[in-house]
């Protein structure tokens, strides 16, 4: 069978304006399988018989999942072809929806949602390679876009969910959709991409242990992976606690009318591409500072969120700014480490962000079934508040360490 791209296609092409956009529709709509359970939760605790905050814990399920696949296939995009690596990253991704969709039990449906995060780790595969190709000086603006469409994927996943839900009058729809639209997605990325030779030899074990070396000679990506977990930690504690305020009193909302608080989120996702562009022109540090000042200040609005919906609102629009901008800057910079091996510090960096997210999941649901929204609220801002309180005891350090990473690749 011939390759549907030639092997020597060159960056300018395959990074060029439309398919960058491809790129960043593929991480949307991967990243979306593991969101669509949140606007659902109450949906699926009726469908099979358990509690909302016993549901919820189905969020932490697929950030499990995407971990282990982070961890355990995405550096295999360092040494094989990614193009088939993504092939059968994708296939497998299909399957796990369909599971899903037939589920008849939450033991089965976690399961699914396992697997439906193993193979989202698809889209850091198509992230590593748009950073791996891109030049130098617009690496920052590439992967904030790619980063763009992750984001959105993040936000509207519940917005599609719940509105999909609403209409066809349940939950099993959405999986069944999502499914046709990978597979759509499968279809289109094995038509641009390119068949790339072997970069080494196959050897697991020795793979998986220079994750170790990478972690022990790399400071700046301990620091900005520890910082990714705490970003992601506040994100999911704040959206998979929003369902549980939003289904019950005051509010009493639908799925659907829960799903819609996605736009609000959403209009944050544009921060990414503006962070990546602030990163090639070397002002991640004061980046960091103002976008997490953003995140803590949106949940000190957010903490009024059950007597006030606008105050709520415009609390999501400052968390969502500063958590996307946050990523997108962490990565500009992460990517200039390495570059032999981009897969593997992207599985170190997002193995981080995303133990932060499964923590911050299940925190939210421990958190609002101890104390409920103010309880929920004082844990989703300590993780803003002590990424800044890390972040002033090591500044001083950050030029030091941004000299010492540039100076390893140059």
């Amino acid at each position: 069978m011939k390759p549907a791209v030639p092997a020597t296609l060159d960056a300018s092409t395959l990074l060029s304006a439309t398919r960058i956009l491809l790129f960043a529709l593929s991480a949307g709509v991967l990243v979306a399988s593991l969101y669509y359970v949140q606007p659902l939760t109450s949906m699926l605790a009726a469908s099979f018989g358990v509690s909302v905050p016993q549901a919820g814990y189905l969020v932490t399920a697929t950030q499990i999942g995407y971990v282990l696949g982070i961890v355990f296939l995405v550096p295999l995009s360092d040494v094989l072809d990614r193009r088939q690596l993504l092939t059968w990253m994708l296939i497998a991704k299909i399957a796990a929806l369909l599971l899903a969709a037939t589920s008849q039990n939450i033991i089965v449906f976690a399961i699914a949602s396992v697997l439906m995060g193993i193979t989202a780790s698809a889209l850091m595969v198509v992230t590593a390679m748009v950073a791996s190709y891109a030049p130098d000086h617009s690496r920052g603006r590439m992967v904030g876009t790619v980063m763009t469409g992750l984001l959105l994927g993040i936000l509207l996943a519940r917005t599609v969910s719940g509105t999909v839900a609403q209409i066809s009058g349940g939950w099993r729809t959405v999986y069944v959709l999502a499914a046709i639209v990978v597979a759509a997605l499968l279809l289109m990325l094995r038509r641009i991409l390119p068949n790339e030779a072997p970069r080494g030899k196959l050897q697991y074990g020795k793979l998986m242990a220079s994750l170790a070396d990478i972690i022990r000679q790399e400071p700046l990506l301990r620091q900005r992976a520890l910082f990714s977990g705490l970003g992601l930690g506040t994100f999911s504690v704040f959206w998979t606690g929003l369902t549980f305020l939003l289904s019950g009193a005051p509010y009493h909302y639908s799925e659907m009318q829960i799903g819609l608080f996605g736009l609000a989120g959403a209009t944050g996702a544009f921060a990414a591409n503006t962070a990546g562009r602030m990163a090639d022109r070397g002002y991640a540090r004061q980046a960091t500072w103002l976008l997490a000042v953003a995140s803590l200040a949106g949940w000190a609005l957010i903490g009024f969120g059950a007597h006030s919906l606008v105050l709520l609102l415009v609390g999501i629009v400052l968390l969502d700014m500063g958590v996307m901008g946050l990523q997108v800057t962490h990565q500009s910079i992460i990517y200039k480490l390495a570059p032999h091996a981009r897969a593997r510090v992207t599985t170190v960096f997002i193995a981080g962000g995303f133990i932060g997210a499964s923590a911050g999941s299940a925190l939210a649901s421990a958190s609002f079934a101890a104390g409920g929204w103010p309880a929920l609220c004082m844990v989703g801002g300590a993780m803003p508040l002590l990424l800044l309180l890390v972040w002033s005891k090591y500044r001083h350090s950050q030029r030091r360490l941004e000299r010492a990473a540039q100076a390893s690749i140059t």
